[in-house]
């Protein structure tokens, strides 16, 4: 079973998530992020359940989708998963990606 790890780009990310959609509600927000950090807690116990992130086609770099963001994550030799980033779906995937 691996240990889930948040960077720092990653707590920023869904920081920034929250505070967009709570200009709007603040309920939804809070919905919107527990399901988020839900679908990490998968994560423990089946690592390899999201699709391998297309644009750096590795197969230890994967991706879950939740709402409209993507969930990117990396699972290192020894099962550990440290959440990248969350990223809008309609954004541009970014060039470089801190791992």
């Amino acid at each position: 079973m691996g240990k889930v790890i948040w960077s720092k780009v990653a707590k920023d990310d869904l920081k920034q998530i929250y505070k967009y959609i709570s200009r709007d509600s603040k309920y939804y927000a809070d919905q919107v992020v527990e399901k988020i950090i839900g679908k990490t807690e998968h994560l423990e116990n089946y690592p390899h359940m999201g699709r391998v992130v297309p644009e750096i086609n590795n197969e230890s770099i994967r991706e879950l989708l939740v709402y409209s963001y993507r969930l990117v994550y990396q699972i290192s030799q020894d099962d550990e998963i440290q959440v990248l980033a969350l990223i809008h779906s309609k954004k541009q995937f970014p060039a470089t990606l801190e791992i």
